[in-house]
């Protein structure tokens, strides 16, 4: 058992005078394609976008062709559009009988109101109006988010993304704290940008 752990330390012990022994060849220097076809850089295109999307919702999507992202914004303003059409129309419902019964008409026969008394006809305004202001808010959010993200899609699609862009993350043996008395293998990660 003894020898086999010898035999290991040995072994070991040879690999790292080794490694240092080793030299590392230098990569050559990247080059530039002078002729690539770039597209000039429009400054105004988030402006534009960003326009368009506030002029009629999704416009901007489309200019920017994300077109995926046009369902997304009408869904997002159309939803919360229904809820505060349908939460107004409850809500005038609701009022309305409220004022007839101040009035002194009071259905009792009526299939939505004849079990209600007043204090749950002002709870029930209450509660459509909550849910009615909710749906603007929501709304209106949807619209400033639409606007925001055909902004940040328009710069985004600008910015150079391509192979020659690149992170090559590589281990490294680092011998700089290595003495002659002592032996220790110390590794640190090296990244290498590639513009």
């Amino acid at each position: 058992m003894r020898t086999k752990i010898l035999f290991f330390i040995f072994l070991f012990s040879c690999i790292g005078p080794y490694a240092n022994a080793q030299k590392k060849e230098k990569e050559s220097k990247t080059t530039f394609d002078t002729e690539a076809d770039y597209k000039p850089l429009d400054p105004l295109a988030p402006a534009r976008s960003a326009f368009f999307t506030s002029v009629v919702p999704g416009l901007g999507q489309i200019y920017n062709k994300s077109y995926w992202k046009v369902p997304l914004v009408y869904a997002g303003i159309g939803i919360p559009a229904y809820f505060w059409a349908d939460n107004q129309r409850q809500y005038t419902r609701y009022r309305d009988e409220y004022k007839r019964r101040l009035q002194g008409v009071h259905d009792k026969d009526h299939p939505t109101f004849g079990g209600l008394d007043n204090a749950r006809l002002l709870e029930a305004q209450k509660f459509y109006r909550r849910n009615r202001d909710l749906s603007v808010v929501i709304t209106v959010g949807f619209y400033i988010l639409s606007i925001v993200d055909a902004n940040v899609d328009a710069h985004l699609t600008q910015f150079n993304v391509n192979e020659n862009l690149s992170i090559r993350p590589a281990f490294e043996f680092n011998n700089q704290y290595l003495t002659q008395n002592q032996l220790q293998l110390q590794y640190a990660v090296n990244i290498q940008y590639k513009f």
